[in-house]
C-alpha cells in the first residue's frame, strides 16, 4: 500500500462473519475503490478476542491485537469499524472514536437503538461521520436513501420485511404446509437462524431495526422500548391457509408511520412491528426466503420499495464498505456528508390508539343467533365488520372475521366481550390486515 495522503487507515472492531468479508473486499477491490473514490484503503489494525483463530485472511504481523481500546487510539486509524454488537464496550469505544475526531461505522443495531441519539450528537460535536447503513437491512441500501434521497420528502409511511429467518419461517409454511417448528428446525439447520432464536421470532431484532427506521424518517427520537412487538411463534397453519383463502399472505413486517391525530397540530409517529395479512397482490407478498424488501411511502415520490438479501456476510460487508468509502472520502475531503439531523421529541402513538384492519377467528357453538349475538358485540364497540365466513358445523363450527378500520382499543374490548358469549368456545387468531383501508 502506497504512503501518500490518500490512503486512509482503518481500525476494525471485531472480525467475525461481516469484519473477515469486509477486509477481503477491501483488499479485492482496491483497484475499484480508488477508481471510484479516488482514495485507497488500508486495514491497519484489527481487534479480536482470539488472535491466534485462522480467520482465512492474509495480514501482516501486528495487525491483529485483542486490545480494542488501543486500535481506536492509534495514530495508524484514520477511521473505525466497530462490529462487535452490544451495547457495552461498543458504546465506549464509538465515543472514544468520535472524541478523537475518527468517523465511525457500525452495523449495530442495539446500540442504535437504545442509544444512538447520545452516538449522533457525539458525532454532530465532533464534526464526523458515524454511518450505519448495514445496522437495518444488511446489503440493501436504505438508511442512505432515507437520509440523503429523500431528505426533502414527507414521508408517511415505512413498512417492509427486515428480518430473513421470520421471513423464511413463513414461507415455509406458506409454500410447503410446513408447521412452524418444523419451518424453525429448517431454519437452524441451513444458519438462518440461532439456536436461540427468541430475537428473531419474537421480534426483538425487527423492532430494534423499526426504532433506526423511525427516527431517520420522521426526525424523531425513537428507542427500541417504543416499539410495540409481536413475534410469528402463535402463527399456525390455519391462520396461514385462511389467509390464502381470503386472498392474503402473511408477513412479519415492521411499520413506522405518521399519523395525523383529530384537532390537528404535529403528527404522531407509530412504530410496530407484528404479523400482517398482505394481499397477495402487493409487492411485499411475492418476497421469499431469507430475503428482506422495505416498502416507503411518500408525499411526491409515491411508492417505492427496495429489496435484496438483509442478512449473511458478504452482503452486510458490502453496505459497511460502501460507509466506510464514504466517510474515508470525507475525511480525505475535510467535509463531512449527510447528517442525522435533529432528533425531535414527536408523541409515539400507543398501540391502542392505533387504526388497522383485523382478522379474528372463533370456534362458535352452531346454533341460531350465533352470528347475531357476536355482531351486536362488535357493533356496541364501534367495530365494523367486513366479511366473513364460515368453516365446519355443529362442533366444528369456525367464523372468520375481517373487519373495517378500528382502534386497537375497541377490538382489544371486542374480544374482551366476545369470550364473555355463551355460544363462543374459543377465541383464535388475532392478525392485522393491510386491506383497502389500512
Amino acid at each position: 500500500m502506497s504512503d501518500s495522503h490518500d490512503v486512509i487507515r482503518v481500525g476494525l472492531l471485531g472480525c467475525g462473519n461481516v469484519g473477515a468479508p469486509l477486509v477481503q473486499l477491501i483488499e479485492d477491490h482496491q483497484a475499484i475503490i480508488r477508481a471510484r473514490s479516488g482514495i485507497g484503503l488500508e486495514v491497519t489494525r484489527i481487534a479480536v478476542r482470539n488472535v491466534s483463530r485462522d480467520r482465512g485472511l492474509d495480514l501482516a504481523d501486528g495487525v491483529l491485537t485483542n486490545d480494542a481500546e488501543s486500535v481506536v487510539d492509534a495514530d495508524d486509524v484514520d477511521v473505525v469499524v466497530e462490529l462487535i454488537g452490544g451495547i457495552e464496550p461498543a458504546r465506549s469505544l464509538i465515543l472514544a472514536a468520535l472524541k478523537r475526531g475518527k468517523p465511525v461505522i457500525t452495523g449495530n443495531k442495539e446500540l442504535l437503538a437504545n442509544v444512538g441519539r447520545e452516538l449522533f450528537e457525539a458525532a454532530e460535536s465532533a464534526g464526523v461521520d458515524l454511518l450505519f447503513e448495514a445496522s437495518v437491512a444488511g446489503g440493501i441500501p436504505l438508511l442512505r436513501p432515507l437520509r440523503e434521497s429523500l431528505a426533502g420528502e414527507r414521508i408517511r409511511r415505512v413498512m417492509g420485511i427486515v428480518n430473513g429467518t421470520t421471513n423464511f419461517i413463513l414461507t415455509r409454511m406458506t409454500e410447503e404446509g410446513s408447521s412452524f417448528a418444523d419451518a424453525l428446525a429448517e431454519a437452524q439447520s441451513l444458519g438462518f437462524a440461532e439456536r436461540d432464536p427468541t430475537a428473531d421470532i419474537e421480534g426483538f431484532d425487527a423492532a430494534a431495526k423499526a426504532a433506526i427506521i423511525a427516527g431517520l424518517a420522521f426526525g424523531a427520537r425513537v428507542v427500541a422500548g417504543d416499539v410495540y412487538r409481536e413475534g410469528i411463534s402463535e402463527i399456525t397453519a390455519a391462520d396461514i391457509a385462511a389467509a390464502a383463502d381470503l386472498g392474503y399472505v402473511l408477513k412479519l413486517l415492521a411499520v413506522a408511520e405518521e399519523v395525523v391525530e383529530e384537532g390537528g397540530g404535529e403528527a404522531a409517529i407509530a412504530v410496530r412491528v407484528h404479523p400482517v395479512m398482505v394481499p397477495s397482490d402487493h409487492p411485499l407478498a411475492s418476497v421469499r426466503g431469507s430475503f428482506n424488501a422495505v416498502f416507503v411511502q411518500g408525499d411526491a415520490v409515491g411508492d417505492l420499495m427496495l429489496y435484496g438479501r438483509g442478512a449473511g456476510g458478504g452482503p452486510t460487508a458490502i453496505a459497511v464498505l460502501g460507509d466506510l468509502i464514504d466517510a474515508a472520502t470525507n475525511l480525505h475531503s475535510g467535509a463531512p456528508g449527510a447528517k442525522v439531523g435533529t432528533l425531535a421529541k414527536k408523541r409515539i402513538l400507543p398501540i391502542d390508539e392505533v387504526q388497522s384492519q383485523y382478522y379474528l377467528t372463533l370456534d362458535v357453538a352452531d346454533q341460531s343467533g350465533v352470528l347475531a349475538s357476536i355482531a351486536g358485540v362488535f357493533g356496541a364497540h364501534g367495530v365494523s365488520i367486513q366479511s366473513m365466513q364460515q368453516k365446519g358445523e355443529g362442533d366444528e363450527a369456525h367464523l372468520i372475521f375481517v373487519t373495517h378500520l378500528a382502534r386497537e382499543a375497541d377490538m382489544r374490548a371486542t374480544i374482551h366481550a366476545v369470550k364473555e358469549l355463551d355460544c363462543v368456545r374459543t377465541v383464535g387468531s388475532l392478525v392485522r390486515v393491510i386491506g383497502s383501508e389500512a
